[in-house]
Formats: structure tokens, sequence, C-alpha cells
């Protein structure tokens, strides 16, 4: 095999470590980035249902204040009954009584919804809380894991990387920039091996002639169909 085709798919192998190495970096980072979503979805949780308490605690106060003062007209109503002095002032009186003692029934029902619906979510507050604390105990040892598996990742891609400088200083300059021009839209298929003569990155066949180049290997060969630079394996020359 060409010494410079030989270079380019040893180049094109590194350059595959290299990328994969990207999602195992995603991939651990996701591990606390999942655990700091859910503690910030949490503690979003807790805000609204704090602020929805003080929504809910206004609209009882209201009612409160409502009753009072149903209250109030109910005793003055009653003062007045004393100084009634015909049957059309009674009925008036009598009626306006029936509608505060409506209003007051129904003032009290609704105390009695909101103050169950503030109970509620306190207790959901509570519950929040007590998950937010489990969270953020387990967060330290979630970021000490994922720091350990990132400084592994990372010594393992220095590794490659020094693989892929060595690579660099003895690889002929002009099959490199062909190499690196392919790369731009190819990526990890810019060498390609050729199987049952059909290119690997397209999955075209490629004629004779070009087949034959290939498995002789003493040229950089591309694909006819796609440009990308295609070799034989060992086990099929």
């Amino acid at each position: 095999m060409n010494k410079h085709l030989k270079q380019l798919i040893d180049l094109s192998i590194v350059d595959k470590e290299i990328d994969a190495f990207e999602p195992q970096i995603e991939e651990a980072n996701y591990m606390y980035d999942a655990a700091l979503a859910k503690t910030s979805s949490i503690e979003s949780d807790i805000e609204n249902l704090t602020n929805e308490i003080k929504e809910e605690e206004v609209k009882k106060s209201k009612n409160e204040l409502h009753l009072a003062e149903l209250s109030a007209k109910l005793e003055e109503n009653a003062k007045k009954a004393a100084e009634v002095k015909t049957e059309r002032e009674m009925k008036s009186l009598q009626l306006e009584e029936e509608i505060a003692k409506e209003q007051i029934t129904f003032a009290n029902e609704e105390i009695e919804r909101l103050e169950k619906i503030i109970e509620l979510k306190k207790e959901q507050i509570e519950s929040s809380k007590v998950t937010l604390e489990e969270l953020n105990a387990s967060l330290e040892s979630v970021k000490a894991e994922v720091d350990e598996k990132l400084a592994k990742i990372n010594a393992d891609r220095q590794e490659v990387f020094k693989k892929k400088e060595k690579l660099l200083s003895e690889i002929n300059q002009k099959g490199l920039a062909f190499y690196q021009k392919i790369r731009r839209w190819a990526k990890n298929t810019t060498v390609v091996p050729v199987e049952e003569q059909a290119c690997m990155g397209c999955h075209m066949v490629i004629g004779d002639k070009v087949y034959s180049d290939v498995i002789r290997g003493e040229d950089i060969t591309t694909c006819p169909h796609c440009g990308r630079i295609l070799y034989v394996k060992a086990s099929e020359e």
C-alpha cells in the first residue's frame, strides 16, 4: 500500500477517535446538567407555589373583610328593626338580612375553600423542599463523578492528540491538504473502505478500473461518485 495512503488512513482513524470524545464529554456533563436542571425546576415550583399562596391569601383577606362588613350590616339592621314603623320597612329589612346571610354563608365557604388550597400548597412546598435538600446533597457527589469522568476523557484525548501531532509531522503536506479539503464536507467518512466493489461512503458501485487501482493501492484513489478517498482492507486485498 502507498505510504501516503496509509498515512491518510491512519489520520482518518485518529480523527474519528478525537471526534468520538465529544459525545462522551456531553454525556458526562449531561449527568450534572440534568441534576442542576431538576434542582432549578423544583426551586421554580417552590417560588410559583409561594406566589400562588400569596394570591390565595389576598382573596381570603378580601372575603374576610367582606364578611366583617356583612356582620356589621346585620348588626345595623338589628338596631333598625327596633325602630321600624311600617310593614314595608320590616319586609325591606328582612330581605336585606336574608341577602346578607346568604353572602355570609358564601364568604365562609369561600374562606374555607381558600384555606384548604393554601394548606395544600404549603404541604407541596414542604415536600418540594425535602426533595430539593436531597438533590443538593447529591449534587456534590454527582459533580465529583462527572469531574472524574471528564479527567479520564481529557487524559485519553490528549494521548490521541499526541498521536495526531506525530502523524501530521510525518505526513505528506500535499496529501494532507487534499484530505482536509474532503474532510470539510465528508467529516469522518473522508477515507472509506471498498466492500463488494462499492464505496462505503456513498454506497455506489465503482468501475473495474477504479476498483483495480484501489486494490493495487499504489496511488491515492477517490470514489468517482462522491470523491471520498478509497482503500481496501488488508483481508480483502
